[in-house]
């Protein structure tokens, strides 16, 4: 079993000798930190100013982490990721919006998602983030316990009607919902929401998934409470498991502001944290889906070892396995190739609006140890073997 992931030639069945080529040279330049904050820099000034870059960004980076601009644009990478049984989950990515019209929108978003998912079997869960429904500055006032002004108070009652809409819509069409996490000084306003929406629509089986960062180390804690209260009142409990993406800002956050890091001390302590909630998680599958979001090898052959253990079908719809598109094929393809299922996070929206996801990749691959090489490494085997 331990082999499986080291399938070139499954993992990269679908990308072009192109396509190949792009990646490994993007990588490259990925695994210069100065070259990724020197780029990053100078395209956060083009974007501002104006000035012509979103060509060269379509054509190199945006091309790579995302799916297209609208959701017809990502259909062709839809089709070919399903042609070898990956799904898709589209993720509308403009991020840091801050007036209701862009708030109401990405909920049209999230329900035209919803609608497509009805349709296509390709297209399983609809997703969006706590901060793509409302301002993040409320999220923040109610989880630290700060009274809402009138206004916000208006704002507030209207983020909690575009989460019932939209996980309404979700359970009339039975199309699960993803929803993401966010920073821990926003969170706990989102996760009482999303719980609310569980114990609404997550009655007969999950529909509504919250999201568990496990860099965080209070998550197993605030998991097994969550699951008192599911059993008590009758509803189930559905997970995206992630490790986190903002550990640098909430460790300089907690240090400034003099409390306790949210995060775990180290890398071992979060793979840990990661492990063991996966554990829990299955162990009380009955109560709960599981959605495991992870481009760590470790973790996905864990899960794939408590499947064959517990006599489960590969393919049970309480469980998968998750990873962002452009990154680990080697991990997706060769899953859903052995028939589990999986799916892909495909980003989608206007060049502009989703670079600031897209900048946060970059980063990310240059922060984590040992992933661009990894990455590197399978595209050159893969492009031996192909003799290119």
């Amino acid at each position: 079993m331990e082999k499986l992931f080291d399938n070139t030639e499954v993992a990269f069945a679908i990308k072009s000798n192109a396509e190949l080529d792009r990646a490994f040279y993007l990588f490259e330049m990925i695994k210069r930190e100065p070259l990724v904050k020197i780029g990053t820099a100078v395209t956060r000034f083009a974007l501002k100013t104006h000035l012509p870059v979103e060509g060269i960004i379509r054509a190199t980076v945006f091309d790579h982490f995302c799916g297209g601009v609208t959701e017809d644009d990502c259909m062709p990478t839809i089709d070919k990721m399903h042609s070898k049984n990956v799904h898709s989950v589209l993720d509308y990515s403009a991020e840091g919006k801050e007036v209701e019209e862009q708030f109401d929108l990405a909920m049209e978003k999230t329900l035209n998602t919803i609608k497509f998912g009805k349709e296509k079997p390709s297209i399983p869960f609809a997703v969006f983030k706590p901060t793509g429904f409302g301002k993040f500055k409320i999220y923040q006032k109610i989880t630290e316990g700060e009274a809402l002004d009138a206004h916000e108070e208006i704002e507030w009652k209207r983020i909690k009607e575009r989460y019932d809409i939209v996980s309404k819509a979700a359970f009339d069409r039975d199309v699960p919902l993803l929803i993401d996490a966010e920073e821990s000084w926003m969170q706990d306003a989102a996760d009482d929401l999303i719980e609310e929406m569980m114990r609404k629509y997550n009655k007969e089986k999950v529909i509504v998934f919250g999201t568990l960062q496990l860099y965080r180390w209070d998550r197993l804690e605030y998991l097994k409470k969550l699951h008192e209260r599911a059993k008590k009142e009758g509803f189930k409990v559905g997970m995206k498991l992630v490790r986190g993406a903002y550990m640098e800002k909430e460790r300089e956050r907690a240090e400034k502001k003099g409390y306790a890091d949210p995060i775990c001390p180290n890398k071992e302590a979060t793979d840990a944290m990661f492990n063991d909630v996966l554990a829990y998680m299955f162990k009380n599958i009955e109560d709960m889906a599981i959605f495991a979001g992870t481009h760590n090898e470790e973790s996905s052959y864990l899960l794939m070892d408590l499947i064959a253990k517990s006599g489960l079908d590969k393919d049970d719809r309480r469980l998968w396995f998750g990873q962002l598109y452009g990154m680990s094929d080697h991990i997706s393809y060769n899953l859903s190739d052995s028939g589990y299922n999986v799916a892909k996070y495909l980003p989608f929206g206007p060049v502009r609006d989703v670079m600031p996801y897209l900048i946060r990749r970059a980063e990310e691959n240059t922060s984590v140890a040992g992933q661009t090489n990894r990455e590197l490494r399978l595209l050159k085997e893969e492009r031996e073997r192909r003799k290119i």
